[in-house]
């Protein structure tokens, strides 16, 4: 499960009545767009081709459900009416082979420092190696 230290790894959320893992496969690579937190923002803009993220379905599901790919780095969001926000491109990369909820990152005391713990409102969250690892073994993810 390790990878190259050069890559980053990160969770994104989506309402899954927006934007669910299901679209996300149907469309292959999407942008990551409707990010309007600046701190949200620098992490989209940190992001580097090759790194992964957890696709975690927030508000309906509350569980990470699939793993996606940086295609394309940050670049102006089209969806932004002003300001200078930023999306990437991500690919699906594939389903979790079983969801891990939220409960159970909470309950779970590996992950007590965790950024969707600590930082629960953000959309984009970084995720440390050690975190990634935890989280792939606890779904059953072999990448």
């Amino acid at each position: 499960m390790s990878q190259p230290a050069t890559r980053s790894y990160w969770l994104v959320k989506s309402e899954p009545d927006a934007f669910s893992w299901d679209e996300q496969v149907a469309s292959d690579i999407e942008p990551w767009t409707g990010v309007r937190n600046h701190q949200a923002k620098k992490n989209l803009a940190t992001m580097k081709m090759g790194d992964l993220a957890f696709f975690y379905h927030s508000n309906k599901g509350r569980e990470i459900v699939g793993v996606v790919e940086i295609v394309r780095e940050g670049y102006p969001d089209p969806t932004a009416e002003s300001g200078s926000w930023v999306c990437v491109d991500v690919k699906a990369v594939g389903p979790m082979p079983r969801p891990v909820t939220l409960a159970e990152i909470k309950a779970d005391p590996a992950l007590a420092d965790f950024g969707l713990v600590r930082q629960s409102r953000l959309s984009v969250v970084p995720v440390s190696a050690g975190h990634w690892d935890h989280l792939c073994r606890a779904a059953g993810w072999k990448g």
